[in-house]
């Protein structure tokens, strides 16, 4: 029996769970670490894959979010940079800290960003991660070789805290597990089931490889689907009124000699009011967001063209190397759940709050929306407070402020396993199972083979999207070398999952396909 199928059987007990999440994401899984780490019989459900959408799109910042501070959300930004510095120290494998470098034009901007950003130094209190520092125009350039130097008068260098979003959501399901906890990929939730009395007592879930349904009881049912939110409240009240509008962030990906060293650029204001960052990561140069509202949900969003424009634009003014379609590795986009309260339905999607909020139906259904990664184990705790309450469970305290996630290390290593931490030298015996199972999958990344079947034991994994998009970044870095690599992906994937030729042919097809959104085309 797999991995997998004991976990299935799990679901035709009849024993009721104390909670049931649904939803992979950042906030699914924070919530579900939470309850699991308190003790109570958790479940989470997950339709496709962990972070399969906002939260493996992110602009892979652990941070206070500067910008916040000008709309005087401080409460918000103090939350944020304490959990930031949490994040650090309990997952130093997969967040470390970034200089950043907001350049100075004018006269008086230096005091200006200064003076902003020493407020968030001091709001960040012991959990900070050094001391903001003006810097002339030589040790500007001297940080950012390649920032544009006419008229540049110095900057402002601060410290922020940097991730890979889908890495940390496969760490944290690999953390419930070792809990106690079970979350599952791949299984739906159709609907929700209710007690003679109306209130929801569990769900009705789909395995979606093998069409199997369950009836799955629970005491409490947490909805953490993001931008899904309206759409599962609808399921218990089908005339509910939304309390969501989604905006698009779109990020393009080039090649780090367009920004050499290990410095990133932080644009304060651009043309609409945002801040922009140009970030080192993975070997390459991540430059983004936007914010442009959208009007439909999608679980494959596209950057738009305007939007791709307009984040070349910018780079182009800060840069001396002006980027153009043809240097773009690769271009995504994810979508933001932002509340909005009746009375702000028509505000501009910029100048919404970044906040969480909870919600309880009639029937007992607890939606949890909002947030960002930063936040996610807060998020969970506010909501698994909540949760226990309307289930009536045993009151118990939070525990994850100080929990170490799946892989910690006190040192972490360096070299392309850094990542799986403290599972590095059992992921480094495995590479020596097969014959080239240590070698790259393609010469311009630095996946090694025999991690794809490290991802299908361990991680869940169980498409080729899986892995080239979550369990390794390749979708995100080299959406052309990721489409190459597919075959491979997939034969090793049929080896260990037990597949075949064609379904080897399904996926390639399937993956191919779904590169080609992420590539730019003349």
């Amino acid at each position: 029996m797999t991995a997998r199928d004991d976990s299935l059987e799990r679901l035709r007990t009849r024993e009721p769970w104390d909670m049931l999440v649904i939803g992979g994401g950042a906030t699914g899984l924070g919530a579900a670490l939470d309850a699991t780490t308190r003790g109570y019989r958790t479940l989470l459900l997950e339709s496709h894959d962990f972070a399969q959408g906002t939260s493996s799109r992110s602009t892979k910042l652990v941070h206070g979010g500067v910008r916040y501070l000008e709309r005087g959300e401080v409460g918000l930004v103090r939350e944020a940079l304490r959990e930031r510095g949490r994040l650090l120290r309990n997952a130093p494998h997969l967040v470390h800290a970034r200089a950043f470098l907001v350049p100075a034009y004018h006269m008086g901007q230096r005091l200006f960003y200064g003076a902003g950003l020493w407020l968030y130094d001091r709001l960040a209190g012991k959990l900070g991660l050094g001391r903001t520092r003006m810097v002339g125009r030589e040790e500007s350039l001297r940080l950012l070789p390649t920032l544009e130097p006419d008229r540049l008068r110095g900057g402002v260098v601060y410290q922020d805290g940097q991730f890979d979003d889908a890495r940390l959501a496969v760490t944290l399901a690999r953390t419930i597990a070792d809990h106690g906890g079970l979350a599952l990929t791949g299984v739906g939730v159709i609907a929700l089931s209710r007690s003679p009395v109306g209130r929801i007592d569990g769900v009705t879930a789909i395995d979606r490889e093998t069409g199997e349904t369950f009836r799955i009881p629970a005491r409490v049912v947490v909805n953490a689907t993001g931008v899904w939110g309206d759409e599962v409240r609808r399921m218990d009240e089908p005339e509910a009124a939304p309390i969501l509008t989604t905006s698009q962030g779109a990020h393009v990906v080039l090649d780090r000699a367009f920004l050499p060293g290990e410095t990133a650029l932080m644009v304060p204001k651009t043309d609409d009011g945002r801040v922009l960052f140009a970030i080192p990561w993975c070997g390459r140069v991540l430059v983004g967001t936007t914010d442009t509202p959208v009007s439909t949900v999608s679980n494959a969003p596209r950057a738009l063209p305007e939007e791709v424009d307009f984040l070349l634009r910018h780079a182009a003014r800060y840069l001396t190397r002006d980027p153009g379609p043809a240097d773009v590795r690769a271009v995504f986009a994810g979508l933001r759940p932002l509340i909005v309260p009746p009375r702000k339905e028509h505000a501009a999607t910029a100048k919404l709050s970044r906040e969480h909020a909870t919600f309880v139906s009639r029937s007992g259904l607890v939606t949890i929306t909002g947030g960002k990664w930063t936040t996610y184990r807060r998020m969970g705790e506010t909501v698994v407070d909540l949760a226990a309450r309307v289930a009536g469970l045993p009151p118990r305290p939070c525990v994850t402020a100080d929990l170490r996630l799946h892989g910690w290390t006190e040192i972490p290593a360096d070299g392309p396993l850094a990542k799986y931490g403290a599972d590095a030298p059992a992921v480094a015996s495995l590479l020596a199972e097969q014959p080239g199972w240590n070698e790259p999958l393609h010469p311009r990344l630095p996946d090694l083979a025999g991690e794809v079947a490290w991802s299908a034991r361990f991680e869940s994994a169980r498409t080729v999207d899986d892995f080239l998009a979550r369990r390794s970044r390749a979708l995100f870095l080299d959406a052309r070398a990721a489409a190459d690599m597919a075959p491979r992906v997939a034969a090793i994937l049929a080896f260990e999952l037990g597949r075949d030729e064609a379904w080897c042919e399904r996926e390639v097809d399937a993956f191919r396909t779904l590169a080609c959104g992420y590539v730019l085309t003349s």
